[in-house]
């Protein structure tokens, strides 16, 4: 299997169905391990995503980005309140009380799409609760902003 093709395929799996399509699309390079293993993704001058160890992606804006347009709200998405947004556009974690709407499927650790009202893309993060825990806690970092 080529590199592209594995990539769009760890995609589909992490993100759902097309997502690999939408994210490696444009002319892209990849940065390799000395292992020979595809460490990130550019397009342009552009970094897509991180590809980990583990064989998952982190997204960078503009992975994110695609995503969103791909995927109609609520999918892959965290919402938070418009007095969350200044404070997540700034780098800083968004807590749980704060949340809006989650996407029902997202589980601890799942990359996921940052946004505000009316489904404006704010930023990128990893879910540090599942969203069965963010409807039983009022407390606590939801969601660690990346980008």
């Amino acid at each position: 299997m080529d590199d592209l093709r594995r990539l769009k395929t760890m995609a589909d799996y992490q993100f759902g169905s097309g997502a690999g399509d939408a994210v490696f699309r444009g002319d892209l390079e990849f940065m390799r391990s000395s292992s020979g293993r595809v460490t990130q993704v550019f397009d342009g001058d552009s970094r897509l995503v991180s590809a980990g160890t583990d064989g998952r992606f982190t997204l960078s804006m503009d992975a994110a980005q695609r995503l969103h347009e791909r995927f109609a709200a609520p999918k892959l998405r965290v919402e938070f309140g418009e007095e969350s947004v200044e404070y997540l556009e700034e780098g800083r974690n968004g807590f749980a009380k704060f949340v809006r709407n989650v996407d029902e499927n997202l589980r601890a650790r799942d990359e996921v799409l940052v946004t505000g009202p009316g489904d404006s893309l704010v930023a990128t993060g990893r879910m540090e609760m599942s969203a069965e825990e963010l409807r039983d806690f009022s407390s606590g970092v939801a969601v660690r902003i990346r980008s």
